[in-house]
């Protein structure tokens, strides 16, 4: 493969996220020849299906940078134990119109970061799930789960935690295994 294309996709709309900022910590511990470009949620309007045929233009964007990446990153905070509105919103347009799905076969990654102890687990156990729709196959392991998240950022958004930053390391590490894996499973069908 040539360089490989991850995306990052923030789960949160808030201007100084916690997942935000994780994202932009896996900016700078990518492998070589990997590079992550971010996508925000802001402009995307609530999933109407009278719309899929008719893509509004950020649904449009958004699906296409899906499809331009070799692999997604999820950084996603934690809603009422669950995963943001936001984020499940962006998930079902991407997914349509009906067999025009952008996450078909996408190998995920998935982290969150919280300032609770528990880190946006139950979040991303609920995002596994609902990956598990669009056969992504999505790295198990390690997972990257920023709990008290505000002692592990300083006030400029910089992740400072360095067992975090290791974690994040290897998350990226077996990602872009998957991505590769993935490319030669295609490449043997095709």
């Amino acid at each position: 493969m040539n360089e490989i294309k991850i995306l990052g996709i923030v789960g949160s709309l808030r201007k100084d996220s916690f997942n935000h900022y994780a994202l932009k910590a896996a900016r700078e511990l990518l492998p070589d020849g990997v590079v992550l470009n971010l996508i925000e949620l802001h402009g995307i309007p609530l999933f109407n299906q009278d719309l899929e045929m008719k893509l509004p233009a950020a649904v449009f964007e958004l699906k296409r940078q899906i499809l331009a990446a070799d692999g997604i990153l999820f950084a996603t905070p934690e809603y009422n134990y669950s995963v943001p509105g936001v984020l499940k919103n962006a998930i079902d347009w991407a997914s349509r119109p009906f067999g025009e799905s952008a996450w078909t076969d996408k190998p995920a990654a998935i982290m969150g970061a919280s300032p609770g102890n528990l880190g946006t687990a139950r979040a991303q156990y609920h995002l596994r799930q609902i990956l598990v729709a669009f056969g992504m196959p999505v790295v198990s392991q390690p997972e990257v789960m920023i709990g008290n998240a505000a002692q592990r950022f300083d006030p400029g958004g910089r992740l400072t935690d360095m067992p975090t930053r290791e974690h994040i390391r290897k998350l990226l590490a077996a990602l872009v295994q998957l991505v590769k894996i993935n490319a030669a499973n295609k490449n043997q069908t095709a």
